[in-house]
């Protein structure tokens, strides 16, 4: 079996471990950023949940659900918790779709450091567009990852297919 690496992972953990030194939970952060601030990710904010763009995307458009309630423990999630991240999950397919037009997606969650979290103290659900051929040479060869689109123009775009949706 052939392995892809992705060097820039453990570049982005490593950030990571730094930040929670002095700053706590980036996604309880976050939690009390306005979605209509266009200088920051947050694209919804839900009763239980908020969505918001990856800073460190596998792809254009990668998106993420949170639950608002800080927890590392996917069985904690409540029954209302769990229905609002998968309305999330199917809004924000909805709009990635008219945005970005993918080919398919990637759901999913990594639960726990070994299973590949990042921030592995509070829970949260990812969505990545993908299109064919996006994986390429360059994670492999060149130690870096293309994102060929801003991610505040992303969130511009995104932001408007979520109004237009939600009516």
């Amino acid at each position: 079996m052939e392995k892809l690496w992705s060097p820039w992972r453990s570049q982005y953990i490593d950030s990571i471990k730094e930040n929670k030194k002095d700053k706590g939970c980036i996604f309880c952060q976050m939690a009390e950023e306005d979605a209509d601030d266009v200088s920051n990710l947050v694209i919804d904010k839900g009763k239980y949940t908020f969505t918001i763009l990856n800073l460190y995307p596998y792809n254009n458009g990668h998106l993420m659900v949170v639950p608002y309630r800080h927890t590392n423990n996917f069985s904690s999630i409540t029954g209302e918790e769990s229905a609002e991240v998968f309305q999330k999950l199917q809004l924000a397919e909805k709009a990635l779709k008219d945005v970005m037009n993918p080919e398919g997606f990637n759901m999913g969650a990594n639960l726990g450091k070994v299973s590949g979290a990042g921030i592995d103290e509070h829970i949260h659900f990812h969505l990545v567009p993908r299109w064919n051929g996006d994986t390429n040479f360059m994670p492999v060869l060149g130690e870096v990852k293309v994102i060929s689109q801003d991610l505040l123009m992303t969130k511009k775009n995104l932001r408007n297919a979520y109004t237009k949706l939600l009516g």
